[in-house]
């Protein structure tokens, strides 16, 4: 099992990893975070907003299921947003460098984060 140190320092191994956090979805409180590449407190709160629109959204849909990730691609970077499943409140959020990532591989390593995170 990982804590949120150990979790925020191997996100920073994934190739084209450029920042991460762990962050509460219901509040948009960051718990903790890594790097840079953007304002990971801000985003934090608004990916938040992501989350909670997504999951809202699903629900009058009738969608059966949990969201596995969200994966936000900008000109420059990729934004992986993955709920944790043991930790129904939380999300890890990961920026990576578009040019120098390998989204199958950074998907997979924090899925494995995710079930090994924890608080």
């Amino acid at each position: 099992m990982s804590s949120t140190k150990e979790c925020l320092d191997e996100l920073m191994t994934i190739d084209g990893a450029m920042g991460g956090c762990i962050v509460d979805y219901r509040t948009g409180m960051v718990l903790g975070m890594i790097g840079g590449g953007v304002d990971l407190e801000l985003a934090g709160a608004g990916n938040a907003q992501v989350v909670k629109a997504k999951m809202d959204t699903m629900a009058s849909l009738g969608i059966d299921g949990e969201i596995e990730d969200i994966l936000i691609t900008l000109d420059s970077q990729i934004h992986i947003i993955r709920p944790t499943a043991n930790h129904s409140d939380l999300f890890i959020y990961l920026v990576l460098n578009k040019a120098k990532a390998n989204l199958a591989l950074a998907r997979r390593k924090v899925q494995n984060l995710e079930n090994a995170l924890e608080i």
